[in-house]
């Protein structure tokens, strides 16, 4: 009979790495060459206006700019603002010149229709929300270096500077639109203020300007079955005077920039394959003009009751933001040469980024900073379905602290589902799953372990350190795992450098696992060695961990360098007047990113307090949380079509609330962490760490 081997065979088997011997001999070469001068964490005083150098990389990053009408859900969120967010941090952290831009898109039939439900003046709704979203940013520890907003007078200004050049340069023309027209409410309707049926996926709430389904851009008059926003009756079609942007004829400047840029830069298979279509399809003229109030005027005579059309106005915004954030911000929009300019957005904005914007400015001939890099990702859904506020469905910025998960944890689930490829699901089981296995079981648990195990056998003081082969095995193999991580976060592969951290743990607890220093460090002098350098080298592997961490993770990762009683950095520490647009960090501090693994915590150094880092999600939590934001989920077939007849969703009545709403019962795991400072323990559990999945 075959003799099975022991989980510590097993772990001593995963050990065998695929590194070759130059990477083992580079690996213990610059662990040796570590100095006592090593910087871990950069204090930086930030001079504002951060301006680009010319001696050393600029990077420009904005996010979509998110519809100030509502608050965003994780979505929006991952889409946007957190994706960026991530790869702003990494870029501190490896010491780049970044400014990471954002702000509240205010103009449009959005803030409009939204003015009308709440019975507010559209300037009211934009200061409303403009306060909810950067509550929400906060909270999330999204950390712009300046958060804005698009109605002001920079916003006019810019925008309709490029619109006269564009119209000096022969690339706007004016034609009659037939538009629909809402006899009831007695006025043209823009596309925001009508719904129907779509034409090419029939899916019966498109929009007036595009189908959230299907993501085709449509024409109102294009819908089936028309309605109006406000009354609801069908409006009939007359024609109206508007002015077009000639794609057609600014298709060959277009072209010649996305033959550069596209395949050359870093742009998500997405953003690619969209682009691609749209000038394989051949461009038509867009109308950039609107029958609305509450827009940038349109600077041309017989044109002076319309606004420009959202989707022109929008993306000259990032501009606009710059502006009000610095006086020199053309040293960031008009250098291209000095700027590499990263974008980040869901897919359905692609278009209006890698077509009708960059176009606009080709269009102008004023040298402008065109995007380089644009991470255009697919949708993140609910559960069975997609996120609405209407029907309560989803958890929204504003609800995710009411859950009682820290804000490290939606970071680390959202980056970790980043629907980069194809669409992705928000599931309860899902992230319960990922925290307590990938999370506690085995990030959490592998550096509690070492610290814990640190503190109790060596009165926490990192020990003497002597190498073997084996050693240094674990150091090239992690030298792999940066090399990666380094590669995937300058390419936004972002959910990929997840996978890397959480590799880096779970190598070091196969290395705890199959060297067993609870039994070396009671054993002969040499094997007492042996247990205080695998200690000393998993100590090491923690601090690695909190840098890599920081991007994703920024609490925890401080909290990290907190245990190993190493300096601490500090998220952007903004003012707390949300009604000022002067949102701006005057200090902050953030890690320092190495390439290869030192020793960074040396011999001697006295570690701090250990702790659980994670708390273990128990199923009733999942439940509640289900019930919360699951909406109304319960009708039957029959009850759904009756609310849907005539395409309105009728009124859904409020879930009755618990006498008093029962608070998550999100508990701290220390069994786990229990089991690293108890040598018997660990020589009858033999716990084998989960599975990347």
């Amino acid at each position: 009979m075959t003799k099975q081997p022991t989980p510590a065979e097993l772990a001593q088997a995963e050990l065998d790495f695929n590194v070759s011997d130059e990477e083992i001999s580079q690996a213990l070469q610059t662990w040796s060459q570590t100095n006592d001068s090593q910087d871990f964490v950069k204090v930086k005083t930030v001079t504002h206006p951060i301006l680009p150098r010319n001696d050393c990389k600029n990077v420009l990053i904005t996010s979509a700019l998110p519809y100030v009408n509502n608050v965003p859900h994780l979505g929006n969120i991952i889409g946007c603002t957190l994706s960026a967010d991530i790869f702003a941090k990494y870029n501190r952290m490896r010491e780049v010149n970044t400014l990471f831009l954002c702000g509240t898109d205010e103009y449009g039939t959005t803030t409009e229709t939204k003015a009308l439900e709440e019975g507010l003046t559209c300037q009211q709704i934009c200061s409303k929300y403009y306060k909810e979203h950067k509550k929400v940013y906060d909270w999330f520890n999204i950390e712009f270096d300046y958060f804005g907003r698009t109605s002001t007078e920079w916003q006019t200004k810019i925008s309709q500077d490029i619109f006269n050049k564009l119209n000096q340069n022969g690339f706007i023309y004016e034609d009659k639109v037939e538009q629909l027209y809402c006899e009831k409410c007695t006025k043209f309707l823009a596309d925001r203020f009508v719904e129907g049926t779509c034409p090419f996926c029939a899916y019966n709430d498109a929009r007036g300007d595009q189908c959230d389904k299907c993501g085709k851009l449509i024409n109102a008059t294009e819908l089936k079955e028309p309605r109006c926003k406000t009354c609801s009756s069908s409006p009939i079609i007359r024609s109206s005077k508007h002015l077009f942007l000639d794609l057609p004829k600014l298709t060959p400047k277009l072209e010649e920039w996305a033959e550069k840029t596209v395949d050359k830069g870093h742009w998500t298979n997405t953003a690619s394959v969209i682009t691609k279509a749209w000038l394989k399809e051949g461009l038509k003229g867009r109308c950039i003009t609107r029958d609305l109030k509450w827009g940038t005027p349109v600077p041309l005579e017989g044109f002076e009751d319309k606004v420009f059309y959202v989707w022109f106005d929008a993306p000259i915004g990032y501009l606009s933001i710059a502006a009000n954030y610095s006086d020199d911000w053309e040293k960031w929009f008009k250098s291209p040469q000095n700027v590499s300019y990263y974008q980040f957005m869901a897919k359905d904005n692609v278009p209006f980024h890698s077509v009708i914007f960059p176009s606009c400015l080709l269009g102008t001939s004023d040298n402008y900073t065109l995007v380089e890099h644009l991470s255009g990702i697919e949708y993140l859904n609910y559960e069975d379905g997609k996120f609405s506020k209407s029907r309560g469905t989803g958890v929204f910025g504003d609800q995710a602290k009411s859950t009682n998960i820290d804000s490290d944890i939606f970071r680390f689930y959202l980056a970790y589902i980043r629907p980069e490829s194809q669409d992705s699901t928000f599931s309860w089981e899902d992230l319960q799953s990922k925290n307590n296995s990938e999370l506690l079981n085995n990030l959490g648990n592998f550096i509690n372990r070492a610290l814990a195990f640190c503190e109790k056998s060596l009165g926490g003081i990192v020990p003497k350190m002597v190498l073997t082969n084996e050693d240094a095995k674990i150091l090239a193999r992690i030298n792999q795992e940066l090399k990666e991580y380094d590669e995937n976060l300058q390419k936004l592969r972002l959910r990929d450098g997840i996978k890397n951290i959480l590799n880096v743990s779970r190598i070091g607890n196969q290395y705890m696992q199959a060297k067993k220093p609870w039994t070396l460090v009671k054993g002969t002098d040499e094997e007492k060695v042996q247990g205080s350098t695998v200690i000393g080298v998993c100590v090491n592997i923690s601090f690695v961990l909190s840098t890599l961490l920081y991007p994703y993770m920024p609490n925890v990762a401080s909290t990290i360098r907190k245990q190993l009683n190493l300096a601490t950095f500090s998220v952007i520490t903004e003012k707390e007047n949300y009604d000022s647009e002067n949102i701006k960090a005057d200090v902050y501090s953030n890690p320092v990113y190495y390439e290869k693994f030192y020793n960074f915590v040396k011999e001697g150094h006295q570690i701090g307090k250990p702790e659980p880092l994670f708390k273990r999600i128990m199923d009733a939590d999942v439940k509640l949380w289900k019930e919360k934001f699951g909406g109304v989920q319960e009708k039957k077939p029959e009850d759904a079509k009756k609310d849907k007849k005539g395409g309105k969703d009728k009124k859904v009545e409020k879930k009755e609330k618990t006498p008093k709403e029962k608070k998550p019962n999100v508990k701290p795991d220390a069994k786990v962490d229990e089991s690293s400072v108890d040598a018997k323990k660990e020589e009858q559990q033999e716990t084998k760490p989960s599975e990347a999945q």
